[in-house]
This record gives structure tokens, C-alpha cells and sequence, in this order.
């Protein structure tokens, strides 16, 4: 490529894609400059080269220096072509011929030019001036020299340079004139063109008309480099006809540099060349300069040669070791970083190996030392590669592991050819890049942390900790709270995480009692690209603290147990809860005695269960309830307690039978038998020491009631007249009455109520003495009205036949056999006909001083059967008693026990007509075993108390055999027990 110096930036030079074929604009292949990069730049998508900022001025490039041809003015460069992921890279070599342009001015060696003249030239005679220089070149170089009124020819010489020449146009005459002063201008053939001027000062001297002359035109010569100073390299020789001082010359340089001037000394006597400093052939492998030899006339004649002074290359260079970096992997202080994930025989560096030296001293061999996955490989196979100067491609040769090596330092030796052979070695530390092919993980998959309940919002949980075997921000983690995979719920609101710590920290105040339990997630992220993630579960178990009161589930617990319960029996069981946990959680159950210490020693509690025990039996007529306090307090520290109130109700059971408080069973009621249906004869009362059902009456007639004459309420106990009464009615009617229970199994009591069907009462202890049979008569027989009242029938019939007079005889043998039949009926009651030894039908006066008669034994009477029932009779105050019939008091004194009866005037009196002989059957109650207690298995579901009940039902007739004033009765009829 060929562009002009001083251009500004951004110029285009030209398109290194296109040059080579190379089709662009995929982005798989791009380009990077690796030198030359000073001036210029590419485009790593285009590979369109252009300049930098940094401005070109070809004068001052050191390698233009000493150039002299424009074409040989030239900057190199490097291009690598770079594929897909860096799998292939080719390196490219360029070069672009820096073209110059008229920026310099020519100039003079001074502003003052002196000329010497000799008098008496001839006219035309020429006088070489001094040259002007110009650092532009070819046709920006020295175009022309102007002068004012002396005339002025410019030649060109044998070196392509310009050459002012001042012409004589007249005659001199150094007397008249010795010197002029001209105005000497030189101008570049530049456009625009640049010129300067100076004074030329041309003195007239005396003639000399010889000039100096080189043995030859051109000296050459070879000089080792290195050489001493002092080192004589070759000698000038020129001649001059001319004699004296004008036939004398001196030695100097003519055109040349600085640098030959600081490296060569010239003797400017005898024309020696030598070695004033070492020259070193890697900074100039060639002088070239003018040499002029000048006479010492006046004015001094010159001549001038050219020497080329070649320097000899000597092994005096190690082999140089360039390690650059090539493509898209970056090098900077010898350090290359280099991803791991790079592929096997991927080039991360550009070696450029080079010895200054020239021949066998720049042949260079190079290799890498050690065990290190890299190997070197040529950049190019071209031929025409220089031997002195080799390009490598340091390239991976086996898979890199940031996790396993972070660091390869490469060394790299190369060694020349010469003798003896010069080596060195450069190092490249390739610091292996982390990529993020690793995440965070954690020490733990599942975490679980212990934290107290009641906590203050902000307070530290646990710390998470996640490492990366990553590096940088590959390894740089941040934490964050998510739901757990078990669970949807968010923990986000009760807890957080710091996103650099790992800190989780509560946000609110955690209560065991509600959630004993939270589960989420903490990932770990890395800021690596892609980021990679671990995770780990945390579990927050909430550890107690007695922060609550034990809690029973009622303020009130009422239980109802049966009576009778066998002691030690539960009773009931209370439920109480601590929402604490463990040792807080842990209870211990008492008994706190209630009002009046009705508890006192009668319960117990399980601590277990919470079951109450009984240490007594209930009898609820004794006691039908019972309060006390159950305290529960539980094992924390401090403890914490509740109470609560125990309402125990005795539930009854059916162990009492009735108890009839009126009648009793040896009284008796006097009923006119002119009295209307529905009258009222008495009133049964009865009571039960139990409760409800067990409690409920029934009253019913179970015997003395053949003529249906009597019923009674069921429900009131009320007697009524429910029959009319007839003649064969009067008398003593003895009710058998059972009062029943609604209890189950049911109890009954049974009680006798005496009612005397007459119109008066005349002879009460007729009466009385009837109720006395009565209780020694067995219930199973009826008494009930006149028994005397068939007997009567009989003789009405006797009396028509003997009025009728109709067959006497069959009359006469009926009344013998009646008379028998009579006879045989007198031995054990009343005989027709025949009057006994007291008035029937007078009442009999009992004296009272006569003691009671035994009976044939001689024994005394036995107790009435029925002295162990009871019929409590109501009292009215001041001892009166209730009527049963018309609820009057009788004012009586010998009517105290008995009903006053409204009878007619003319009622007959039959008291006085009873009188029985026949046995008295008797009942007897037979106690109910126990019924057997069901297990306590409930609160509530009690078993019965064991009672010992009679049925009413339980009726049986004995063979007791009763008389007129005395019983025997059997063993059959027993006592009512109550429990």
C-alpha cells in the first residue's frame, strides 16, 4: 500500500479482506493488527486499514533515515485472520511505502555565504557555491538557486543533486572591487514551492587555477563491526598541480550525516579514514558520504568522492524473543490470559524469534521447556521467510482447569547458529481465565436450625454459606430466599437473606404455637456469564418457650355419676393442654379442694389421663353434688398454672322404694253406703328418696277389690267409689294397695287401706278387731263386705218352704240336713241358728283391764304381719289429722283414728254382725339380688347403685293359719329393706 505522510487521521489505506479473498460480514472471521499498530489500525470485521491519530512525518521515521530513495520509505505491518472461536489463525505480513510531500524548506549551511574570487578571471569562469539541503525528496528536493546581479547556473551532478555555480560575467578587478555581497535564494520544485535565501559574500582573491583530484571517484570498503576506535579503515588520496598554499589540501566531510560524523574520524591531512566510535552493524549495516578534498588557495579549489563503507556482521547478537499477543486473547506485561474452556491447539500468542546477527549468527532455533500444555507451531510455511527472523504460533496441546493449575509459566529458549552459538529465553506466564463451569455449592442439602419463639423482628437466624471452586465473579455469590419445593408458600414477608452474607434474618415474631415449622430455599447465585446456581433447604424448627398457661378445654367440667359407684371408680376426666412443647408442656395434675372442702380426700387424679377417681361410694340422698377445682401447672420455668372448676352430680339411682305416709295399715275409713260413685274414700300418699323416674308413683289395687267397687288414681294415689254399693257390700273392705317406682328395675311398697262400708260406726272395736285380723289375713284373700250375707239367702228360702208348708217331710229331711250341714259349719265359724255366747248383734264391751288371751300353747300373740309396713299419717297442726273422705277433723275424742260417717238414723250397724274364722293368707317381698354395675368406661355412663327393691308383684299365699285372736305366720313374709 502506498500513502502520503503528513495526512491526518482515519485515512483509508485499503482492505486487507478484500486483498486476500476473504469474504466478510458473517462475523465468524475477523482480524486483529498484531503490529504496527503505532500508525496504524484495522477494522476486526471489515479489515478495512486505516491511520491512527498519531501523525506519519517520513523525515523523522528511524528507518527512513538514511534512506535516499522515496520508494524504500516504508512502514510493515501484521495481520492475523482469525475463525470462528479462534480454531484456526492465519498471520499476514504488509507493508505500506510512505510517500513524501513538500513539508521541508530548503536551507544553507549559514545565512552568511563567503565566496573568494581570484582578480583577473576571465569572464565565464565559474565558482562553485555552497549547496543548500532540503530533507524532502525527488522533485520536492532542491528545484533551482537564484541570484541577483551575478548570473547564476545551477548543474546537476553525478549524484542527482543540484549545484549552484556562479558565473564571472565581467572583468574583476580585485583593486577596484575586492568582494560583493549577493542575494542567493534557493527554491524546491514543490507546489507550492518553498524557498529561503542567504548572503553570498564573494571576495576577489589571487588566482588559483588548479583543483585537487581523487585517486578515484568511489571508495569501498568492509569494516567488522565492533571495531575499536581508532581502527584505521582506509586512506583518501587526491592530488593538485597547483604549488604553495594552492597546491596544498585538506581532508573533510563533504555530504554526510550525523551519524557518520560521531562514528568515523577523518584525518584532514593525510585523508585516514578510522573508527572514532564502535559501530554496530544491527544500527547501520552501511555508510554513505562524500568526502571533499579542498587546496589552500585562494580561492580554494575541492573536489570530491564518494565512500561506501560496509559493515561486516560478527555473532555478537543473542537471539530476541518477541511474545505477543495474537487474536481476541489478551497479553499485557508478559501475563496472557487464557479462558479455560479453550479448545486443544488453540493459539494464544505470537513468538517472533530474531537475531540481528546476519548469516549462520541469525539462523535461530526455538522451543518451549518444561511440562506445560503448549507447544510452538510455524505462523507460516513460506519460503521466503528471512532466517534470522521466525514467527510461532504458541498453541494449547492439552485441556486447561482453573480449578486444577491457575498459573503455566512458559519458557521459551532460542539459540542461533553461530560460533559459538548465542541463545536466551523469554517466559510467558499464561494465568488460566476462569470460566464459570462450576456453581455454588453448599455443605448441607438440607440445613435445619433451632430458633426461640418470640424473637425480635431483625435477629439473625443462621448463616448460609455456599463456595464456588470458581474465582473472580465467577466465584462471587449472592444469596436469595425462595419457596421451598415441597411447599408453594413464599418465605418471603417472615424471613430474608443478606444477598452477600448469607444472613437469614426474621422479619417477624415467630410463635411456636401457631407454626412449629418453616421450610424454603436458599440459592446461591454466581455472577459468572451464564450465572450457575446451588441450593440448600433450610428448616427453621421453632424451639418453645412457656410462654402459655395451661388451657383446659371447659372453665367448667360437670360430670354425673350414679350413686353406688364401687369406690375407687373414675368419676370423670378433664382435658387440658399446653400449647408449649416438652418440659414447658409438661403437667401435673391436683386436686384443689372446692367450697367447704367437699372434696377433701373423697377424689384423686390420674396425671396421665386426667381421669378422676373416686375413694368413696355416692349416695346421692346423702350428697347430690360436689365442686372442686382441678390445678394444672406445668414444668416450665417459671411454671405457669390454670385451674378449673369440677361440678360432680350424684345421679340417682332406683335404690329406695316408696314410702306410704297415709294410710297407715291399721287404720280404717268409714264409707255410708249411700255414698255416690265417684266419691272420694282416701287418699294413698306415698314418697321415694330417689329422684325423677326413680321417683315417680304409681299407685294401683292389687287385692280386696273382687266387686270392682274401688279404683285409684295412678298418679295421685286418690281412692274412689267407682261401684254402687249393695247390702252384700257392707262390712270391711280390705284394699291391697302397691305403690310403684318408674326406676329400673322398678321398687314398690305395699300398703293396706281398711275401708267399713255402714251407715254408722256404733261399735268401733268390732271394727278395730277386724283391721287386727285383717294384717294377720294372707293378701291373697279378699276381704270385702258381710260374709254372713249368702248365709242369710239360705234362711229366707228355709222360711218360704215352711210357710209354703208344700212337703213337710222333704222340709223336715231338709232342715236335719241342713242342721248337719250347719253343725258341721259351727266348728269353724258362724252355725245358723244357733246365738252365741255373746249378743252378735251388740256390740261387745272389751274390758280393758282384762289382759289379752293367750292361745292354746300359752304363748303370746305374734306381731301382725304387717307391722313392718308403715303408713305415716299426715298430721294437721295441733295433732289434728286429715279426714281422707271429707278432709273434716273429727272432735271426737273416741273417734280420734277413725272417720266420722254421715249415716242414716236407720242404717244397720254390721259391725257387730262380722266376724271371720277363716285364715288370713300372707305375702311375702322378696328382696331383688343386686343388679350387677357396669364398668366405668365414660364420663357420664355410670353404673347403678345395688339396691334391694320389691316388686308388687311378688305376691305369694302361705299356709298361715289364722283364728279370732291369734296368727301363725310363715317364714315367708319378710321385711321391706331399704338400702
Amino acid at each position: 500500500y502506498r500513502l502520503a505522510e503528513e495526512g491526518p487521521a482515519d485515512i483509508r489505506i485499503g482492505n486487507v479482506a478484500s486483498d486476500l479473498g476473504i469474504v466478510t460480514g458473517s462475523g465468524e472471521v475477523t482480524f486483529s493488527l498484531e503490529s504496527g499498530s503505532d500508525y496504524l489500525k484495522i477494522d476486526n470485521m471489515t479489515g478495512e486499514l486505516s491511520t491512527t491519530e498519531r501523525r506519519i512525518d517520513r523525515e523523522k521515521l528511524p528507518q527512513c533515515q538514511m534512506i535516499f530513495d522515496e520508494n524504500e520509505c516504508f512502514l510493515d505491518f501484521e495481520v492475523s485472520v482469525i475463525g470462528p472461536s479462534q480454531s484456526w489463525v492465519d498471520l499476514f505480513e504488509g507493508r505500506v511505502i510512505i510517500l513524501d510531500i513538500n513539508d521541508n524548506t530548503p536551507t544553507f549551511p549559514s545565512p552568511v555565504l563567503t565566496l573568494t574570487v581570484e582578480e583577473n578571471r576571465p569572464v565565464g569562469t565559474l565558482y562553485l557555491l555552497p549547496t543548500a539541503t532540503d530533507r524532502d525528496f525527488g522533485r520536492n528536493g532542491i528545484e533551482r538557486y537564484e541570484l541577483s546581479v551575478f548570473e547564476l547556473q545551477v548543474a546537476d551532478t553525478l549524484d542527482g543533486e543540484k549545484q549552484p555555480q556562479l558565473i564571472v560575467k565581467g572583468a574583476l578587478d580585485r583593486e577596484q572591487r575586492d568582494s560583493y555581497e549577493l542575494s542567493l535564494r534557493v527554491r524546491d520544485g514543490g507546489d507550492p514551492a518553498r524557498s529561503s535565501q542567504a548572503i553570498l559574500r564573494v571576495l576577489i582573491t589571487d588566482v588559483n587555477d588548479n583543483s585537487p583530484r581523487f585517486e578515484k571517484s568511489v571508495y569501498e570498503a568492509d569494516l567488522a563491526e565492533n571495531s575499536s576506535p581508532g581502527t584505521p579503515i582506509l586512506q583518501l588520496r587526491a592530488a593538485d598541480l597547483d604549488v604553495g598554499v594552492n597546491g596544498q589540501i585538506e581532508y573533510v566531510f563533504g555530504a554526510a550525516t550525523e551519524s557518520v560524523r560521531r562514528l568515523l574520524r577523518l584525518d584532514e591531512t593525510s585523508g585516514w579514514l578510522s573508527v572514532l566510535h564502535r559501530i554496530d552493524r544491527e544500527e547501520v549495516n552501511q555508510l554513505r558520504f562524500t568526502v571533499m578534498a579542498r587546496d589552500r588557495g585562494q580561492p580554494p579549489k575541492t573536489d570530491k568522492a564518494t565512500v561506501v563503507l560496509n559493515i561486516r556482521d560478527e555473532n555478537d547478537n543473542v537471539p530476541t524473543i518477541d511474545i505477543r499477543k495474537i487474536g481476541r486473547i489478551p497479553l499485557r506485561d508478559g501475563v496472557a490470559s487464557v479462558a479455560e474452556d479453550v479448545l486443544v491447539d488453540t493459539p494464544i500468542a505470537l513468538v517472533q524469534v530474531s537475531d540481528r546477527d546476519q548469516g549462520e549468527n541469525g539462523v535461530v532455533t526455538c522451543t518451549v521447556v518444561g511440562d506445560v500444555p503448549f507447544q510452538l507451531k510455524p505462523a507460516s510455511e513460506g519460503e521466503g521467510e528471512p532466517q534470522n527472523k521466525r514467527k510461532y504460533f504458541l498453541h494449547t496441546s492439552a485441556p486447561l482447569d482453573y480449578e486444577a493449575v491457575r498459573d503455566y509459566n512458559v519458557v521459551i529458549v532460542a539459540v542461533d547458529s553461530g560460533s559459538p552459538s548465542l541463545s536466551s529465553n523469554n517466559s510467558l506466564l499464561v494465568r488460566v481465565g476462569d470460566t464459570n463451569d462450576n456453581p455454588p455449592v453448599f455443605s448441607q442439602a438440607v440445613l435445619e436450625v433451632s430458633f426461640p419463639e418470640n424473637n425480635l423482628p431483625g435477629e439473625r437466624v443462621a448463616t448460609v454459606v455456599a463456595t464456588d471452586a470458581d474465582s473472580g465473579k465467577n466465584a462471587e455469590i449472592t444469596y436469595s430466599l425462595e419457596a421451598s419445593p415441597v411447599s408453594s408458600e413464599s418465605p418471603g414477608g417472615i424471613f430474608s437473606i443478606d444477598p452477600d452474607s448469607g444472613d437469614v434474618l426474621v422479619q417477624a415474631v415467630l410463635d411456636r404455637e401457631q407454626r412449629d415449622t418453616y421450610e424454603f430455599q436458599v440459592t446461591a447465585r454466581d455472577k459468572g456469564v451464564p450465572s450457575l446456581q446451588g441450593s440448600t433447604t433450610v428448616v427453621v424448627r421453632v424451639a418453645d418457650r412457656n410462654d402459655n398457661e395451661p388451657r383446659f378445654m371447659q372453665d367448667v367440667f360437670t360430670f354425673y355419676v350414679k350413686e353406688n359407684l364401687q369406690p375407687n371408680s373414675p368419676v370423670g376426666m378433664v382435658t387440658v393442654m399446653d400449647f408449649d412443647k416438652g418440659r414447658n408442656a409438661e403437667l401435673s395434675l391436683s386436686i384443689q379442694p372446692g367450697d367447704h372442702d367437699q372434696a377433701a380426700g373423697i377424689f384423686s387424679i390420674e396425671n396421665d389421663t386426667g381421669t378422676i377417681f373416686s375413694t368413696v361410694s355416692f349416695d346421692r340422698e346423702q350428697q347430690t353434688s360436689y365442686t372442686f377445682k382441678v390445678k394444672a401447672v406445668d414444668g416450665g420455668e417459671p411454671p405457669r398454672s390454670a385451674t378449673a372448676t369440677v361440678s360432680l352430680f350424684v345421679m340417682d339411682e332406683n335404690d329406695n322404694a316408696p314410702t306410704v305416709t297415709f294410710p297407715s295399715n291399721s287404720s280404717y275409713t268409714v264409707l255410708p253406703p249411700s255414698s255416690n260413685m265417684r266419691t272420694v274414700v282416701a287418699t294413698v300418699v306415698a314418697t321415694d328418696a330417689d329422684t325423677g323416674l326413680n321417683a315417680d308413683l304409681n299407685y294401683s289395687i292389687v287385692g280386696g277389690n273382687p266387686f270392682k267397687l274401688f279404683e285409684i288414681d295412678p298418679a295421685s294415689g286418690v281412692v274412689s267409689l267407682v261401684g254402687k254399693l249393695a247390702p252384700k257390700h257392707y262390712g270391711l273392705h280390705r284394699l291391697v294397695v302397691q305403690v310403684n317406682d318408674s326406676g329400673q328395675p322398678p321398687q314398690s311398697t305395699t300398703a293396706l287401706l281398711h275401708v267399713f262400708v255402714n251407715e254408722s260406726l256404733s261399735n268401733a272395736t268390732v271394727v278395730e278387731s277386724q283391721v287386727a285380723r285383717s294384717l294377720h289375713t294372707p293378701l291373697a284373700q279378699d276381704i270385702a263386705g258381710d260374709p254372713s250375707y249368702e248365709l242369710s239367702k239360705q234362711r229366707l228360702s228355709i222360711v218360704i218352704g215352711v210357710v209354703a208348708g208344700i212337703m213337710t217331710v222333704i222340709l223336715l229331711i231338709l232342715v236335719v240336713v241342713m242342721a248337719r250341714y250347719c253343725r258341721s259349719k259351727g266348728k269353724h265359724g258362724y252355725e245358723a241358728g244357733k246365738k252365741d255366747h255373746e249378743d252378735f248383734f251388740t256390740p261387745q264391751q272389751h274390758d280393758k283391764a282384762k289382759k289379752p288371751k293367750k292361745d292354746k300353747k300359752g304363748k303370746k300373740g305374734k306381731q301382725p304381719l304387717y307391722s313392718s309396713i308403715v303408713t305415716v299419717e299426715a298430721s294437721k297442726p295441733n295433732g289434728q289429722r286429715y279426714d281422707s273422705v271429707n278432709e273434716k277433723l273429727s272432735d271426737s275424742p273416741g273417734m280420734g283414728r277413725y272417720r266420722s260417717v254421715n249415716g242414716g238414723p236407720g242404717s244397720p250397724d254390721l259391725a257387730r254382725h262380722y266376724k271371720s274364722s277363716s285364715p288370713l293368707p300372707t305375702v311375702q317381698l322378696h328382696p331383688q339380688s343386686p343388679t350387677a354395675g357396669k364398668k366405668h368406661q365414660a364420663v357420664q355412663d355410670l353404673p347403678p347403685a345395688n339396691t334391694f327393691v320389691g316388686a308388687g308383684d311378688n305376691i305369694s299365699i302361705g299356709s298361715d293359719h289364722c283364728s279370732e285372736y291369734s296368727c301363725q305366720a310363715s317364714s315367708k313374709y319378710s321385711k321391706q329393706v331399704r338400702a
